[in-house]
């Protein structure tokens, strides 16, 4: 039965040699037919980008080392750039794409998410079955997030924020800037619209046959459909993280030292230097975004990738303090403009930067870039 898809396949290595091996593995001719099936020829990359174990720039390197028709895999490289555009619209509006950013939600019954999104007890056979997959492997297909988003906010009428935290929290590829923004879009406050799949449409992508449950009606229903009882019942979540030991040992004052973070276990930055290598953990970091313990030990088993990596635990101001290196070197990100040092541009597909209120917008741009 096609539910039963990777339930329980060991589904993220985390060595980098096998990181390696699933880029080499793609197939994205197959991924531009079948994406959008529960079974189809997806990638499983998303918490390596996320993570900044690899980039879409070395994906896509890949790509053209291997001769790939352009033109036949557009489809793929569009879902490459997705990723940036997402980072690109939270390196423009900062904080902003943590509320309603482009149009207010509307209408909202409640800031909390469905008892039976969380339980995965919402009726909906190919959701909760999703959602228990969800729990054990860190993993839920993108086709799926977008029904679970329509039916927190869009049916259930919770604002989008709090079940994004909720997805976040559980991914190991949480990006907060492709987590919000892609909730908010299927909310309609990032959107002209909003998002609505109805039950023939997960019959067709999950494989089920299910009849006679509230999504089993005609798209024009859905505008007057009032919340269904099994989804009135409210939680408001508490999403903790703990955090492990600080574990430096040795820094060299002499040396350069490289800030590693959530966002960035790049094990090739830097790779040949003598640098001291540093995992920045800020708590407050984790306060505003918090993430599972399976999150945690998904992110410390890939900085072992990392030679020589250190960890610390505290504020980036506390770090420069206690240790007075003579260099701090990091990667931008949104949230690393606190840092101070010597900042390096991100592995970015094409050099198109700045706002555009569509993807679409932004790919136009990008698409002047390719070679076909």
């Amino acid at each position: 039965m096609a539910l039963e898809f990777n339930q329980k396949l060991e589904m993220f290595p985390t060595d980098f040699s096998e990181i390696v091996k699933r880029v080499e593995q793609i197939n994205p001719l197959e991924y531009g037919i079948s994406r959008n099936f529960i079974d189809g020829a997806v990638t499983y990359l998303s918490p390596y980008i996320s993570r900044g174990v690899i980039s879409t720039t070395s994906v896509f390197n890949y790509l053209l080392k291997k001769g790939f028709d352009l033109i036949k895999i557009e489809k793929f490289v569009q879902e490459l750039a997705w990723r940036d555009y997402w980072q690109q619209v939270w390196i423009a509006k900062g904080s902003s794409i943590n509320s309603d950013l482009k149009h207010t939600q509307n209408p909202v019954a409640n800031h909390g998410i469905p008892t039976a999104v969380v339980k995965g007890t919402t009726g909906i056979k190919a959701i909760d079955h999703a959602i228990k997959i969800f729990y054990e492997t860190g993993y839920i297909h993108n086709h799926i997030r977008m029904y679970i988003a329509s039916i927190a906010c869009n049916i259930g009428q919770s604002h989008w924020r709090h079940p994004a935290q909720w997805m976040y929290y559980h991914l190991l590829d949480a990006d907060w800037a492709s987590n919000a923004l892609s909730w908010q879009w299927t909310a309609g406050s990032n959107s002209a619209k909003k998002y609505y799949a109805n039950q023939e449409n997960i019959n067709k992508y999950c494989y089920t046959n299910q009849k006679e449950t509230f999504l089993d009606i005609d798209y024009q229903e859905f505008k007057n459909l009032p919340i269904p009882d099994s989804l009135k019942d409210i939680t408001q979540l508490k999403l903790n993280t703990v955090l492990p030991q600080t574990t430096i040992s040795n820094i060299n004052e002499m040396l350069p030292t490289a800030i590693y973070n959530f966002y960035n276990l790049d094990p090739l930055w830097h790779k040949n230097e003598r640098v001291n290598r540093v995992l920045l953990l800020e708590p407050s970091h984790f306060e505003k975004f918090p993430i599972s313990q399976r999150s945690i030990e998904f992110m410390l088993k890939l900085s072992n990738n990392i030679d020589g990596i250190q960890i610390y635990v505290g504020e980036f101001e506390a770090f420069i303090k206690e240790f007075n290196t003579t260099t701090i070197i990091y990667k931008e990100h949104p949230l690393n403009k606190h840092y101070v040092g010597n900042e390096e541009s991100r592995d970015w597909l094409f050099s198109i930067k700045g706002y555009y209120p569509s993807f679409f917008a932004f790919w136009e741009k990008c698409k002047k870039e390719l070679t076909y």
